[in-house]
């Protein structure tokens, strides 16, 4: 795949921050510096995607366009061609409410093509299904309405009692090579951690044609309301403890794949994207620090960065990629079972 550029694409801020080499390669896009905004509500407004350029990121992944949304839509269509005016009114029970959706399918769209018109950073939309279905011919609209890359979100609870793990991995796979012979975009995968064999499925979906994987999706739990008796979906923040599971699985996957290795997670600080870029990871990208302190802390997260590479005299990102990977770590047993027994070990130590 070609390198494309972002540089040009250079954020309005301190020239002092530009004296040392941040850029990084992700996508086949040569990025100004390895923080990316991730998928969030934050993206669904063109203003605030104009301050994340201001303010340093060097890509905006777009919030997730749902199959479901898709789905509704082309059901509503349908509905409304084949129903006389003269319907029982009851019947319109039927038709499922589009609650929940932020933008409609085609809305999306152009939001894709004014986000591209109102910033030079890359624009990555984001695909969010797991089964394979007509909605898929949306990943080639993403790519006609100027998306520079798309980011496909295998989010799915697989409940199927009778379905194997095995076949629930050949589906998720049949969704990435459908998506990537349809476009000519690259295309990151964004998955759970929740795989019998991580590292397996990781090397199959490079092999299916993945250009990164993006580690990890967070899943939102579902909560119960007791008075009213209703379930309640709950979302919570990231904090920078969850960011040791990606840490732990991009060192592990470091230099194992040629797909690229996006981070997200419990970022918060420079130090979180520092550790994340020793492990291996291409780019750090950001979301609920943003939601908490608001889109300026992209700026306060780089001059972190810049200050720690200045005091350990480390003059671009290239040097600090994957030099704590699990290949290069001077104890590499410590992103497996040895990490556990030995910290199992310390506790009880310090319980006596």
């Amino acid at each position: 795949m070609a390198e494309q550029t972002g540089l040009s694409a250079a954020p309005k801020i301190d020239a002092e921050r530009n004296v040392m080499d941040l850029s990084t390669v992700y996508l086949g896009m040569k990025l100004r510096t390895p923080l990316v905004v991730s998928a969030s509500p934050l993206s669904q407004d063109l203003e605030k995607i104009q301050r994340m350029e201001d303010a340093g990121a060097s890509a905006v992944v777009l919030h997730s366009l749902f199959e479901e949304q898709i789905r509704y839509e082309r059901y509503q269509l349908h509905w409304q061609l084949t129903h006389s005016i003269d319907s029982y009114p009851e019947a319109l029970t039927y038709l499922p409410e589009a609650t929940g959706f932020s933008m409609a399918p085609d809305a999306y769209l152009r939001h894709i093509t004014k986000a591209k018109s109102a910033v030079a950073i890359p624009i990555i939309a984001s695909l969010n299904g797991s089964t394979i279905g007509g909605w898929l011919d949306y990943a080639g609209k993403m790519e006609d309405a100027g998306a520079d890359a798309i980011e496909l979100n295998l989010y799915g609870i697989p409940t199927d009692m009778e379905k194997s793990s095995g076949e629930i991995e050949d589906r998720y796979l049949e969704v990435v090579r459908e998506v990537r012979a349809t476009v000519k975009i690259p295309v990151a995968v964004k998955l759970t951690p929740f795989f019998t064999n991580l590292a397996r499925m990781a090397r199959r979906l490079d092999e299916a044609g993945a250009n990164a994987l993006v580690l990890f999706n967070r899943f939102f739990q579902p909560d119960i309301e007791l008075e009213s008796g209703e379930i309640q979906p709950f979302a919570v923040y990231s904090t920078p403890i969850d960011a040791k599971l990606p840490l732990r699985w991009i060192a592990i996957l470091c230099d194992q794949i040629g797909a690229n290795l996006a981070a997200t997670g419990g970022i918060h600080r420079g130090t979180d994207a520092l550790k994340m870029l020793m492990a291996g990871a291409d780019v750090t990208m950001l979301c609920s620090v943003l939601m908490r302190k608001g889109i300026e802390q992209i700026a306060s997260i780089e001059k972190e960065i810049c200050a720690w590479m200045t005091e350990h005299e480390r003059e671009s990102v290239e040097q600090l990629k994957g030099s704590m990977s699990q290949r290069n770590c001077p104890e590499p047993g410590a992103f497996e079972r040895a990490a556990y027994i030995a910290t199992v070990g310390s506790r009880k130590a310090e319980a006596k």
